[in-house]
């Protein structure tokens, strides 16, 4: 939820904003959603202190996803290169 709700803040400020949501839409349909639980914010506590202890700080949301990422084992899809100093986290650019 915490990505959709990133993306749909995207679409909103996109030149082409019909197109991203219509796009939107069409993904949410058909996505599985990852719930966030206990492991997730273990997850996130240990992203957030290697982040702090590198000084490579990234947005609060985009922690919660790269936790979540991690937990679940998925990559990332986004344009944000700070995804990438998140160890062990792929990033599919797009």
């Amino acid at each position: 939820m915490i990505a959709i709700g990133e993306y749909r803040y995207g679409a909103g400020r996109s030149r082409q904003r019909a197109m991203a949501e219509a796009w939107l839409e069409d993904v949410a349909s058909r996505i599985r959603v990852a719930p966030i639980t206990v492991d997730t914010a273990i997850s996130y506590a240990s992203v957030r202190l290697m982040l702090r202890s590198k000084g490579t700080p990234i947005p609060a949301n985009d922690m919660w996803i790269a936790a979540l990422a991690l937990q679940y084992r998925v990559p990332v899809l986004s344009r944000d290169t700070h995804f990438d100093v998140v160890d062990g986290l792929a990033r599919i650019g797009w």
